[in-house]
């Protein structure tokens, strides 16, 4: 009877889980493990920490810089598209022009076959045997074989003309195609400006009240100071003088434009980017540059840098993205960035790549 009730109160033996129901029993047991470890902190994975505010300037001073590079791009683009509307109107007015003509030969043309038909002809010996008066009828032959050759003369004008209005066509079409290509480029780089200046102004706000602050009084001594500090100051003073009267002129405008906004792609009165202000002022002096930084360091005569003068346009970065106008004393004027308007900085504040004189 005692091992009876020993043997009731032993606990029965447990089997080993076979087949599906082990592995269930696995999967189980592995995802209880996950949950405690999640809510232990075990095997956590931690959070990237925030940029800090040096790490924060260094990424928006590099989007303002790709930035730029798309704003040259985007400006060597439109120029090209600038020059195949251009293209295509002419020759669209061409054509138009050709035509008009080509229905002025067909015009006449049609006038002189009808009245060769309302007239009518005799074979030349038969009417010569008829005419009373033979000298008369000599005087009109010599006016049919005028009118001839006047015929021969309007058809050969009709073909050249209908030939030249197909080779303007064709010149048309193909100039439709590249300004096609020109606007979608023009596309892409407008793309890459604005993601990028968004990104920008994505990380600045991530910045405290004191941060950014901070980060514009940096921006502003890297590119030469506040507006309402030494730009102001010397820009009462007047434009430093030039050796070269142009040269004068074109820093004289430039000073003109100090305080005015930066916005890509213009070329102002009221707003400029980079070689948009350079060009302006040279074109204010009388003289065309091209529209990039890229085409503007050609436009002119290579200098060393120890030997700049007044009016000299000034390179900046390896890929020769910025554009000043120098105006001595180690100073230019330029459009920085986004934020940051025209005014006077230091030529030493940027890589520099190279300088021209255009005068």
């Amino acid at each position: 009877m005692a091992a009876h009730r020993r043997s009731a109160h032993r606990k029965p033996k447990q089997r080993p889980l076979t087949g599906p129901a082990a592995r269930t029993a696995a999967t189980l047991a592995l995802a209880g493990a996950a949950t405690a470890g999640s809510v232990t902190g075990a095997g956590a994975v931690p959070a990237e920490p925030a940029p800090t505010a040096a790490q924060v300037k260094a990424k928006v001073d590099r989007l303002y810089h790709d930035a730029e590079v798309a704003t040259e791009k985007y400006n060597g683009a439109k120029e090209k598209a600038d020059a195949a509307t251009r293209n295509l109107d002419a020759l669209t007015d061409e054509a138009a022009r050709r035509t008009d003509r080509l229905n002025t030969a067909r015009h006449a043309l049609g006038s002189l076959a009808t009245a060769q038909y309302r007239s009518g002809t005799l074979d030349p010996a038969l009417q010569l045997a008829l005419s009373s008066d033979p000298d008369a009828y000599l005087e009109r032959a010599s006016y049919l074989d005028r009118a001839g050759d006047r015929q021969t003369g309007l058809l050969r004008n009709i073909k050249r003309q209908v030939s030249r209005i197909a080779q303007v066509k064709a010149r048309a079409d193909e100039e439709t195609e590249r300004l096609a290509a020109r606007r979608t480029e023009l596309r892409e780089h407008r793309t890459a400006i604005r993601a990028k200046l968004a990104d920008a102004r994505k990380l600045l706000d991530t910045l405290t009240a004191a941060e950014r602050a901070d980060f514009e009084r940096s921006a502003d001594a890297q590119h030469g100071g506040g507006p309402d500090r030494a730009d102001r100051s010397t820009a009462r003073s007047g434009p430093v003088s030039a050796t070269d009267s142009r040269a004068g002129q074109a820093i004289a405008f430039a000073h003109g434009a100090i305080g005015k906004p930066y916005v890509w792609g213009a070329t102002g009165p009221n707003a400029f980017d980079c070689s948009g202000l350079t060009q302006a002022a040279w074109k204010a002096a009388g003289v065309s540059l091209p529209r990039t930084t890229y085409t503007q360091i050609n436009a002119g005569q290579r200098i060393p840098r120890s030997q700049l003068a007044p009016g000299d346009l000034v390179f900046f970065y390896s890929g020769i993205s910025h554009v000043g106008l120098y105006i001595g004393g180690g100073q230019m004027i330029h459009a920085p960035r986004p934020g940051a308007p025209v005014r006077i900085a230091p030529i030493d504040q940027m890589p520099f790549a190279g300088a021209t004189r255009v005068a």
